[in-house]
């Protein structure tokens, strides 16, 4: 197997950013039929999904996750799994705690009151990944900022195997967390069915949570009726390194991002031509002894790239063009290097730290801006589950100083019921009447 390499002066590479946009609209009539469906159909549409896409049989009793289901889950997982993910959990959250907002109001010297009101929003679903793998990470990603939000409601859909059964590491980890509306249902389906509601499930504000592409075709239909964290396509890894990098460290992180999908994406950036031949043998080394080989064999000959730089400023230039989910700074001085990153998803810095660590435990969210869009998107935060109020409160001597200039702005844009209603205010207020809050 070998991993195309280009230079950055080479019409490839353009060819290679080109080729790696995932066109969203070629599956979408395809998504629309099934929202259709779900819309019109309920529970009857996502049965009959459940047992064409996931072989299972799920009926209104069993649809629904049940508390005997969790405790048989806790019988299925062992000590050190639970140890890990309670670390994990307290991890995540603490990191989260650090990005809690808090409302604000500010009086000025007329009495006038400004300020924002944060809520959480009211109810969310969200996407777990299934069906014959385990995410139980993305369950921690997903709820943890949520519930740090202040979020009263979760909802989770994830697909059931073909014997109508969640993975008892999912199961677990959404119980440690005390989710308790647990529904079999995946794909496209399941995010109509959050976003319209069927006879069982009530509609949701906001949906997060990754998925395959009929899951993000799905999002992008339904943002307008809900709100949706972000359309994210697939996983994919740049890694910047200097000469001095491990070349088996390198390997390695390529290889972990290649093993999710075949369509993943992995990009070594080096103005180094000799670590390639190294950092290929090592791949050659490595994988032999890697339960998806398969799957990472062809997700590097079709997306993998090694981009040849003239020096580590070049390669910071193409990093921020690419802007990729996951960015690794593998070079001797990450943080001299630091100021000249712009765009990606979550900077990974120096030698001991793979993008795994931020994957299952550290704390940032691993849900984060795929396909280039780290130009413009941020990942997942307590934010996303965030929504704000401006609170606006004029006093009686407020109104007297601000309606000669507001009146003016709404007169120059033709808007004279606009100019009316403060008008009036301005003349009562002129008068003797009581300034108290209407």
């Amino acid at each position: 197997m070998k991993i195309r390499r280009v230079n950055t002066a080479h019409e490839e590479l353009d060819a290679f950013l080109q080729a790696a946009r995932a066109d969203l609209e070629r599956i979408a009539e395809l998504v629309a039929v099934i929202g259709r469906e779900v819309t019109t159909r309920g529970n009857q549409a996502l049965f009959e999904y459940s047992r064409r896409f996931d072989g299972a049989e799920i009926t209104e009793e069993n649809f629904k996750v049940s508390a005997a289901e969790k405790d048989r889950a806790y019988t299925l997982v062992d000590e050190a799994f639970l140890k890990a993910l309670r670390a994990a959990i307290a991890k995540i959250r603490a990191f989260h705690n650090r990005q809690r907002k808090n409302s604000w109001f500010e009086p000025d010297e007329q009495g006038n009151l400004l300020g924002q009101i944060i809520r959480p929003v009211e109810r969310v679903g969200i996407y777990v990944p299934g069906g014959t793998a385990a995410y139980p990470s993305s369950v921690l990603m997903n709820a943890i900022p949520a519930q740090v939000a202040g979020v009263r409601e979760l909802v989770m859909a994830t697909p059931p195997n073909a014997k109508g059964e969640v993975n008892p590491y999912t199961l677990v980890a959404a119980a440690e967390l005390g989710i308790d509306e647990i529904y079999k249902m995946g794909g496209a389906q399941a995010v109509f069915a959050l976003a319209r509601g069927t006879e069982t499930i009530k509609k949701v504000d906001l949906i997060t949570g990754p998925g395959n592409i009929y899951v993000t075709v799905a999002k992008k239909m339904v943002y307008g009726e809900v709100n949706i964290d972000m359309l994210a396509g697939p996983s994919e890894i740049l890694v910047i390194a200097d000469g001095k990098a491990d070349p088996a460290y390198l390997a390695a992180d390529l290889m972990s991002q290649a093993e999710h999908d075949t369509m993943a994406r992995s990009m070594l950036v080096t103005p180094e031509e000799a670590l390639l031949d190294r950092v290929e043998a090592e791949i050659q080394k490595q994988i032999r002894d890697l339960s998806r080989r398969e799957i990472i064999e062809e997700a590097l000959a079709k997306n993998g790239v090694f981009i040849l730089t003239a020096d580590l400023d070049e390669a910071c230039r193409v990093a921020n063009l690419i802007a990729p989910e996951h960015l690794e700074l593998m070079v001797e001085d990450p943080f001299a290097m630091l100021s000249k990153v712009k765009n990606a998803g979550a900077i990974f810095m120096g030698k001991y730290t793979p993008e795994p660590v931020g994957d299952y435990y550290a704390g940032p969210n691993h849900i984060l801006p795929t396909g280039g869009t780290a130009r413009f998107n941020s990942p997942v935060t307590v934010d996303t589950f965030m929504k704000t109020s401006s609170l606006l409160y004029y006093s009686r001597a407020g109104i007297r100083q601000d309606a000669d200039d507001i009146i003016k702005l709404a007169m120059v844009e033709g808007l004279t019921a606009h100019a009316n209603s403060v008008r009036i205010r301005k003349e009562k207020a002129n008068g003797n009447e009581e300034d108290r809050p209407s």
